[in-house]
C-alpha cells in the first residue's frame, strides 16, 4: 500500500514539477494551468472597466475557481516537495520549496482573494500573479537562455549598474547644488536631483524638472552624454551574452554525436551530480549531459532539472569513470 501511494505521490510531482514533453499527462497539465493562469490575469484586467461592471459577478465566480485551482496546486506541490529535493528530510524539503521562488509567488498569488477588497496593500498583491506567466515559459530554451545569460554576466552587469549609480548620485548632487539658489522650489532638496538625474542619465526626460542657469544646463548636457554611454554598457553586456550563448547552442546542434563516445553515468547519494541542477551541472563541472532516465523515463536535461539520486544521466565518454556505468563521486 504504502509503495502504491509513492508511486501515485511521483506521478503527481512528475505531472506538476518536471514538465515532461514525452508525458502525455504532464503536457494536459502544462496547457490546462497556462490556460488557468491567463484566466486569472485577464480577469484582474478586466475587473478594472467599469463598463464590465454587470459582469463583475461573474469575473469574480472565474476568479474564485481559478485561485482554488492555485490552491490545489500549492498543496500538491508542498506535498511533492521531497521529491523536488530528496537529498533533505520531508521537513527541509517542504521549508525549501516554500521560501524558493515559485513557492513564494504561489502563495502570494493565493493570499489577495481571500482578503477584503478595502485592504489595499493585499489588493495590491495581485500584481504578483503577472509573474505566473514566468512559469509558462520556464520549461522552454529560450528562457533558459536568458537565465544563462544574466548568471554567466551577473558580476559585469553588477559593475556596470554600480557605475550608473555613482554617476546619478554625483550628478544629483551638483545639480541642486546648482539649481537650489535659482530654482528653489523646484530643486528643494538632494532627492529631486535624484529624479532628475534618473531621468537625464536613463534618457527618460520627463521634462518637469530641468535647470535654467547656464552652468546648469552645461552640466545637463555633459551628464546626458555620459548617460547614454553608461547606459550602453549593460545594454552590450548583456547583447554579447545572447550572442555568445546562441552561437554556443548552433555550435552543440551541429555537432554529429558518435554513439561511441556516449556513455552513462549512474548517480547515487555521494555523488556530486546529486542535488543540482542541469544548468549547476554545466556551469560548475562543464558536464555535456544529453538525457536524463529516470523510472523508466527519458526526460529532456533542461536548465532547471533537478538531478536525483538513481537517474542515469547520459553523457560524453570524458566525463565518464574508468569503470562504465560506475557512480560519479
Amino acid at each position: 500500500m504504502a509503495v502504491n501511494k509513492t508511486k501515485f505521490k511521483k506521478q503527481i510531482f512528475d505531472i506538476i514539477q518536471i514538465g515532461d514533453k514525452s508525458n502525455l499527462a504532464s503536457r494536459a497539465f502544462d496547457i490546462f494551468i497556462v490556460g488557468v493562469i491567463l484566466s486569472n490575469i485577464s480577469v484582474m484586467f478586466l475587473q478594472t472597466y467599469d463598463q464590465l461592471e454587470p459582469y463583475y459577478g461573474l469575473l469574480s465566480v472565474i476568479e474564485w475557481v481559478t485561485t482554488g485551482i492555485f490552491c490545489v496546486e500549492y498543496i500538491l506541490r508542498i506535498w511533492t516537495a521531497d521529491f523536488l529535493y530528496p537529498t533533505c528530510t520531508r521537513g527541509k524539503a517542504i521549508g525549501k520549496f516554500l521560501i524558493s521562488y515559485d513557492g513564494v509567488v504561489d502563495l502570494l498569488t493565493i493570499i489577495p482573494v481571500f482578503f477584503l477588497s478595502g485592504f489595499v496593500a493585499f489588493r495590491m498583491l495581485r500584481v504578483i500573479r503577472i509573474f505566473h506567466l514566468f512559469r509558462i515559459n520556464s520549461k522552454y530554451d529560450s528562457f533558459n537562455v536568458i537565465k544563462i545569460v544574466l548568471l554567466r554576466k551577473s558580476r559585469q552587469i553588477i559593475s556596470s549598474m554600480f557605475i550608473i549609480f555613482i554617476l546619478m548620485m554625483a550628478s544629483s548632487l551638483c545639480m541642486y547644488s546648482t539649481e537650489h539658489a535659482a530654482q528653489p522650489g523646484v530643486f528643494s532638496n538632494a532627492f529631486s536631483g535624484i529624479w532628475w538625474a534618473v531621468s537625464t542619465v536613463l534618457t527618460v526626460g520627463y521634462g518637469d524638472i530641468y535647470p535654467i542657469t547656464l552652468l546648469g544646463k552645461c552640466m545637463a548636457i555633459v551628464i546626458a552624454f555620459m548617460g547614454v554611454l553608461l547606459v550602453a554598457i549593460p545594454t552590450g553586456i548583456i547583447s554579447a551574452g545572447f550572442v555568445e550563448q546562441y552561437q554556443n547552442n548552433a555550435n552543440e546542434e551541429s555537432k554529429v554525436v558518435d554513439v561511441d563516445e556516449i556513455g552513462e553515468l549512474l548517480v547515487d547519494d555521494v555523488s556530486k551530480f546529486c542535488g543540482r541542477t542541469i544548468l549547476q551541472a554545466t556551469e560548475e563541472y562543464g558536464v555535456n549531459i544529453y538525457m536524463v532516465l529516470r523510472d523508466n523515463m527519458s526526460i529532456l536535461p533542461t536548465g532547471d532539472l533537478e538531478i536525483q539520486t538513481g537517474d542515469i544521466l547520459i553523457v560524453k565518454s570524458k566525463f565518464l569513470e574508468k569503470r562504465r556505468g560506475s557512480s560519479l563521486s
